[in-house]
């Protein structure tokens, strides 16, 4: 059985921006992770800050690039956001008023949850604070 893992912004972001502090820790993190074939989930949600991040820096090109890679993978599962899981995601966020959870982290942790997905690939520690482990560690 493949590993699964949740594919989360920060870290395709690290690894994407080569003078991004954390580059090289998440390049090595991926180099390693990849020889075991990975299986990816992630959401629309996620996808759309991608490419919102890169095309608001006028990098169209880049946002192109990595939308259409994460599009066209066969190893990555993109989860769309429709209105029930867009309820569970705001119930979510509501429940936590204690946190600085984003709605998106809230929809992934639910994702995460109903996939039994334990490992988000992220820098983002509030995966760690919902209960879930990160890569890289």
């Amino acid at each position: 059985m493949k590993n699964i893992y949740f594919l989360d912004t920060s870290y395709i972001l690290a690894l994407e921006i080569k003078n991004e502090d954390a580059h090289q820790q998440v390049l090595q993190n991926w180099t390693n992770l990849a020889k075991s074939k990975p299986f990816l989930v992630t959401t629309t949600y996620i996808f759309d800050e991608i490419v919102t991040f890169f095309n608001s820096r006028n990098l169209h090109y880049k946002a192109v690039e990595v939308g259409n890679r994460l599009l066209e993978s066969p190893d990555i599962e993109l989860i769309e956001v429709d209105r029930t899981l867009f309820n569970e995601g705001w119930q979510f966020f509501q429940k936590y008023k204690d946190k600085s959870y984003s709605l998106t982290d809230c929809l992934s942790f639910i994702v995460m949850q109903e996939r039994e997905i334990v490992t988000a690939l992220t820098l983002d520690h509030h995966f760690l604070q919902a209960g879930f482990q990160i890569l890289p560690s």
